[in-house]
């Protein structure tokens, strides 16, 4: 049945520090899901802006200063006690300030990504935490695959026998259309507009790939980002000349990687 009730706005920051680490905390003794970790935050107040509410949260909870913060995904998630549009931002080592204090007699960890050792975690979060362990820069085409630092590789288009359980470029189309894959691959959908980004996110995509052929398709990627993304986007421009003009742009609005091609 569909949650008809209104949405609840929140914000969450995901902190980092110079090691590459993330800062979870646990929910105070009062709240809902009390005990439970979370990348901390919380509702946005009427007439308030995102970041100011995440400036504002994070002074409250944990003491520190956030002076910028760059969006990332938004997810919708049905609690018993509310329903919630959660914009989530990630907040670079050097752009927080202060002493981290349990304001709310809250326990707080610095995590590596992919490695987490506190629980149990916030059933909203939950998504979030394999996809912050993903490679930042990529390089490469939809003949050649993606390659990320270290031995990361997504799979292209046309990999005829990909090993199992490796990372495999889907055409949206194929994966819309219920096509046979190869057995036990992740796949990264090749999307072309918001509603197929959305579709992927509702099949549990681990990632979505965009081709962004023209500056026509780099502003309707402007206009996705601006609405909330639900999983990570990488986007692959068909040319470096004019899309050196957008990826500073892209990257400051959410979207996730953009891809050096090879």
């Amino acid at each position: 049945m569909t949650d008809s009730r209104p949405l609840l706005n929140v914000v969450a920051g995901i902190v980092y520090n110079v090691r590459g680490e993330v800062l979870l905390s646990s929910r105070p003794e009062g709240k809902a899901y009390a005990g439970f970790w979370e990348f901390a935050g919380g509702k946005v107040e009427a007439g308030e802006g995102e970041l100011a509410a995440l400036r504002r949260e994070f002074a409250e909870e944990l003491g520190i200063a956030i002076d910028t913060a760059v969006p990332w995904l938004t997810k919708i998630h049905s609690y018993e006690h509310a329903r919630v549009r959660l914009r989530f931002f990630r907040v670079p080592a050097e752009a927080w300030r202060g002493e981290i204090q349990a304001r709310e007699g809250q326990q707080w960890r610095w995590q590596q990504p992919g490695r987490y050792t506190v629980s149990p975690m916030l059933p909203a979060n939950a998504a979030l935490l394999d996809a912050l362990a993903l490679p930042s820069r990529f390089s490469g085409s939809l003949t050649a695959g993606l390659h990320g630092e270290g031995a990361f590789r997504v799979w292209p288009l046309d990999a005829a026998n990909p090993p199992a359980g490796s990372r495999l470029l889907v055409d949206f189309a194929r994966l819309a259309a219920g096509q046979p894959l190869p057995h036990d691959v992740r796949c990264w959908p090749v999307v072309r507009s918001a509603r197929e980004l959305a579709q992927a996110a509702e099949m549990q995509a681990e990632a979505a790939l965009w081709p962004v052929d023209d500056a026509a398709d780099a502003e309707t990627v402007c206009a996705a980002l601006v609405e909330g993304v639900a999983l990570p986007l990488v986007l692959l421009p068909a040319a470096a000349d004019w899309a050196a003009r957008y990826a500073e742009r892209w990257l400051a609005m959410g979207a996730h990687a953009v891809v050096q091609r090879r």
